[in-house]
């Protein structure tokens, strides 16, 4: 399984998905519960590849993962992932390896905490092309 993480600085869970440029890919594969997690590899994303600008033609550097996590999303980040056959989980983890061993353990992530940013893209998703 892969597994991205929204991330802000390479540390922390991002707040907004869609306007991440930081993300931490994760192949979990040959993972098991227990072990160390394997080293992520690091994705930067151009202005053009975030997905609040993304118009989903052609390849995207997260393509293949099956799992987005971040902080909060909003309606349009959460269609472009789907058309690319990812699942969102939003959370109020803010450590990525914590998220990841919760998620590979089958444990539930902690809810999302409020993020105004989230009510601000739902909005705009409101009179979005997406």
């Amino acid at each position: 399984m892969k597994i991205g993480v929204a991330t802000k600085d390479w540390l922390a869970v991002s707040g907004h998905a869609g306007k991440a440029t930081c993300w931490l890919l994760y192949d979990l594969a040959q993972y098991r519960p227990g072990e160390p997690l394997p080293p992520p590899t690091r994705v930067e994303l151009t202005k053009e590849q975030l997905f609040h600008y993304f118009d989903d033609k052609g390849p995207h550097p997260l393509d293949g993962i099956e799992i987005a996590v971040a902080g909060s999303a909003g309606d349009g980040f959460i269609r472009h992932l789907r058309k690319r056959g990812a699942e969102v989980l939003l959370t109020g983890e803010t450590d990525p390896a914590t998220a990841l061993t919760r998620i590979a353990s089958g444990e539930t992530l902690p809810d999302q905490r409020f993020d105004i940013t989230t009510s601000l893209c739902k909005l705009r998703d409101l009179f979005s092309r997406h």
